[in-house]
């Protein structure tokens, strides 16, 4: 469904830094900086793109935005969230851990990136 994402930030090296890390742990490359300053992260399904805001304005959240990233395991998920807290990110959301509901079950971990934006790992739990 979805070509790409692109999140706006107000410092490429510093958001390049938490995505590099937390991506790492998925198993995904570092970020390429581009000609104009805007760093990508290509998969076989789709783009991560961060860049700065092209009307010049500050970067900020989006209220009520979530951006999930798969995690094979719950074990990858919260070495998805140790790297996030380690390299700027700060957690939010309840501790990373399994969310229950009528049809699934699912085991996530939030973070807020480096602008503040909310980023999450998600592993679908069997039931």
């Amino acid at each position: 469904m979805f070509s790409h994402i692109m999140i706006g930030v107000n410092d490429i090296q510093t958001s390049k830094k938490f995505y590099d890390a937390i991506l790492a742990t998925l198993g995904h490359a570092a970020g390429k900086i581009d000609d104009k300053g805007r760093c990508f992260y290509m998969t076989p399904t789709g783009i991560l793109a961060l860049t700065k805001p092209i009307n010049g304005e500050s970067a900020c959240h989006g209220n009520g935005t979530t951006i999930g990233f798969a995690a094979e395991t719950p074990a990858l998920a919260d070495a998805w969230h140790a790297a996030g807290i380690a390299n700027g990110g700060t957690a939010c959301e309840d501790a990373p851990g399994i969310r229950s509901g009528p049809a699934f079950d699912l085991y996530l971990a939030y973070l807020r990136d480096p602008d503040g934006n909310k980023v999450c790992a998600l592993h679908r739990v069997a039931k």
